[in-house]
């Protein structure tokens, strides 16, 4: 992943209004066995594949910095999509994988400016 591409995501993130839809340690609302593990939401006035915002995981660590983008495929619904990471500990990072395994294949690829 090029850095331009990740200050470019960054800027969106630093510049955009975070709503928090599923808080950590809540069910999904049509899952209740699925608790959200970080705070879960997206980025206000953004578009995603569908149709609704940029989804954002929200780690413990007290900053927004782009951690890495998280690209999901939802064999179920034929689905893809990206999801921000931001501010993740590398055990937060870890956890999102663990929960996301869990329902769709993943590709994780962090911010290179963090190595």
């Amino acid at each position: 992943m090029s850095n331009s591409y990740c200050r470019s995501l960054q800027e969106l993130l630093a510049t955009s209004t975070i709503h928090i839809d599923r808080p950590r340690g809540q069910p999904h609302p049509r899952y209740q066995d699925l608790v959200y593990p970080l705070e879960f939401g997206f980025l206000e006035g953004t578009s995603s594949g569908d149709g609704d915002g940029i989804d954002l995981w929200i780690g413990s660590l007290n900053n927004q910095k782009l951690t890495g983008i998280l690209c999901t495929f939802d064999t179920v619904k034929r689905d893809a999509e990206i999801k921000l990471l931001s501010g993740c500990s590398s055990l937060n990072v870890q956890i999102t994988l663990g929960f996301t395994d869990n329902l769709m294949r993943y590709l994780y690829i962090p911010n290179p400016e963090d190595n």
